[in-house]
């Protein structure tokens, strides 16, 4: 493990909105972007990057209204995010860089991808992209489940969250930390984060998206219907390195995973 000299650095956008980062390795360096889900923020990456080879720079963002990013605004959508992120590239004149997520945040570096074609080279999805309930988009019945869900009770529905993404034998002591960090997440932000990625449309995102996607899933929570209708699309890769938040549990395992592509 090494010993990164981290800088924290910010960018602004509009609508009051301040998008912190933190910035590691040589500016000559090659570029990994790293992306947390929902209810979580940058410092998820902490351990991974400092597994990460010494000549990478690394640049961990938090999302609007996540960690110590700010924003007054009132659209969360995943292409909003990935706007955040295409202004944190622009600023760090960010040339050609990888981009990988972790849940949501895997979403967002596809659309990053997306909107920046000619930037991101390949995105890395850490356990996203193939929960079939989640990021499809999904029909208005579907959509106004999961919103009346957090609604009414949003630590319950983070729970349940946390619990569909925990194989079986997780810690529950694993487990209750997680829910009561996301469940922290800023509100009303976090339930439209929630909306945004439920209408997400990542068929329609796939269609134009050109790079290769290549996505680590928790080899218990893959579902055979996942990879059936995503697998000549996108580079499933199981893995066993823990829950759905495996990038915390085994951040060597997961630098090892990053470092390869």
């Amino acid at each position: 493990m090494t010993t990164c000299r981290i800088e924290n650095r910010e960018v602004q956008r509009p609508h009051d909105t301040t998008i912190r980062y933190a910035v590691t390795g040589p500016a000559d360096g090659p570029v990994l972007v790293l992306l947390h889900g929902w209810g979580c923020d940058r410092t998820d990456f902490d351990g991974v990057i400092g597994f990460l080879p010494g000549h990478h720079r690394v640049l961990a963002i938090d999302l609007a209204e996540h960690g110590e990013s700010r924003s007054a605004r009132e659209t969360f959508t995943i292409a909003e995010f990935a706007r955040d992120v295409a202004a944190v590239l622009a600023a760090e004149a960010v040339e050609s860089c990888i981009v990988a997520g972790h849940s949501m945040g895997g979403a967002v570096a596809v659309e990053t991808a997306r909107q920046l074609p000619d930037v991101v080279s390949r995105v890395i999805a850490l356990d996203a992209l193939h929960y079939l309930s989640l990021f499809p988009a999904q029909d208005e019945q579907r959509i106004d489940a999961v919103v009346r869900a957090f609604g009414s009770d949003f630590t319950a529905a983070t729970r349940a969250m946390v619990a569909g993404g925990s194989p079986e034998g997780t810690d529950p002591a694993v487990q209750d930390g997680y829910v009561r960090r996301m469940s922290a997440v800023r509100r009303p932000a976090g339930l439209h984060a929630i909306e945004g990625l439920v209408r997400w449309d990542m068929d329609a995102a796939l269609r134009e998206v050109r790079q290769p996607i290549t996505v680590f899933a928790v080899r218990e929570i893959l579902a055979p219907e996942a990879v059936e209708r995503y697998g000549d699309r996108l580079r499933i890769v199981p893995v066993d390195l823990g829950s759905h938040h495996f990038h915390v549990e085994s951040p060597e395992a997961t630098a090892a995973l990053l470092a390869d592509g």
